[in-house]
């Protein structure tokens, strides 16, 4: 496997260079694959990312037939609530392209009739009977290191389990649905987006020498990993 890093001057050009090699990504995996499967990341500059995508002509030439659309994580809320990836992603990006909607597999929303973890097993028997094989994820980092909804100082999630709950997560709102370190490390490519001088330290801790100390230190794409950083969030690390 291998660990690339992308420096750009400021979120909205990172937003952009991702969106380029995301279309072009897709294009390649289309093309060589029957069925890609995709997870979106939520935050300011993953939102910016997705909507770079559909600004850009070449991403609605696409056969998005083929292409699944999935999140590392979801915050568990009513399915119309602004709080959530997937309405931000729609938003942003998915009601803009050519998107089958049997393709877009949100997590369950907190108005469905399920409890938090009743929600958790829905979704993992979900995966179970499909066995989707994840080709790309995009991934944020907060300021204190976590992604999905994986935050420092909780516990592992239990081996094997793809799909963990949140209960009290420090960052509102408190309830979580998140695929696990473990799911995450099964993916082919992870995309990391990292923008903002607030994500510096923990950028400098995942390049350091103990990166398992963070939540975004612990996982690595299957194949390739690759970092799109802006001036900020790098300088620490390479005074860029």
């Amino acid at each position: 496997m291998s660990r690339v890093v992308s420096r750009f001057s400021n979120a909205e050009s990172l937003a952009r260079g991702a969106a380029e090699e995301f279309v072009t990504k897709m294009a390649e995996l289309t093309a060589a694959k029957p069925t890609v499967n995709v997870m979106l990341t939520g935050g300011t500059i993953g939102i910016a990312t997705l909507a770079a995508i559909a600004d850009r002509e070449d991403a609605h030439l696409l056969d998005w037939s083929r292409i699944n659309i999935w999140w590392g994580d979801e915050r568990f809320v009513a399915a119309d609530s602004a709080d959530r990836n997937a309405v931000q992603a729609r938003k942003a990006m998915l009601n803009k392209l050519p998107i089958v909607e049997a393709n877009i597999h949100e997590f369950p929303a907190a108005d469905a009739g399920l409890s938090l973890d009743e929600a958790a097993n829905f979704f993992a028997a979900e995966l179970a009977s499909t066995k989707p094989h994840f080709d790309l994820a995009f991934v944020g980092m907060g300021p204190d290191g976590h992604i999905c909804s994986l935050f420092p100082g909780k516990p592992l999630p239990t081996a094997g389990a793809l799909v963990v709950v949140e209960h009290d997560s420090p960052k509102p709102p408190p309830q979580r649905l998140s695929f696990t370190y473990e799911a995450m490390n099964s993916v082919d490519e992870l995309w990391f987006v990292v923008a903002g001088g607030d994500k510096a330290p923990a950028v400098s801790a995942v390049f350091g020498d103990n990166p398992d100390q963070l939540p975004a230190g612990r996982v690595r794409g299957a194949k390739n990993t690759i970092w799109f950083v802006d001036q900020t969030a790098g300088v620490e690390t390479w005074g860029c």
